[in-house]
């Protein structure tokens, strides 16, 4: 590990290093965001009284499919899935690579 002063006077790595040095980076990442998108999902939902059913008929896929996109553990799910929630509940999907 590499040790850094900063302006703050912190010594080490940050735990992005921890992580990439565990070879475990892009999976913590990729699970962050999308618990983030599943927050995001459903407050949308609450605050728009979508139930999980019309959310469904509204993306055009099956209550499983849904269930799948909701449990943030799953990171299987694909960008045209998470464009399509975005779609119905009258948002859109934006990513960036930084």
């Amino acid at each position: 590990m590499k040790k850094a002063h900063g302006k703050k006077g912190r010594i080490g790595s940050s735990f992005d290093d921890f992580l990439k040095e565990d070879g475990t980076y892009e999976g913590v990442t990729a699970r962050a965001i999308k618990r983030v998108l599943v927050r995001q999902l459903d407050e949308l939902m609450r605050r728009e009284e979508i139930s999980k059913t019309q959310l469904a008929i509204r993306m055009k896929t099956s209550r499983a499919q849904l269930n799948r996109l909701l449990d943030p553990e799953n990171e299987s799910v694909t960008l045209g899935t998470l464009a399509r929630a975005a779609q119905a509940v009258g948002r859109h999907l934006r990513m960036e690579l930084v």
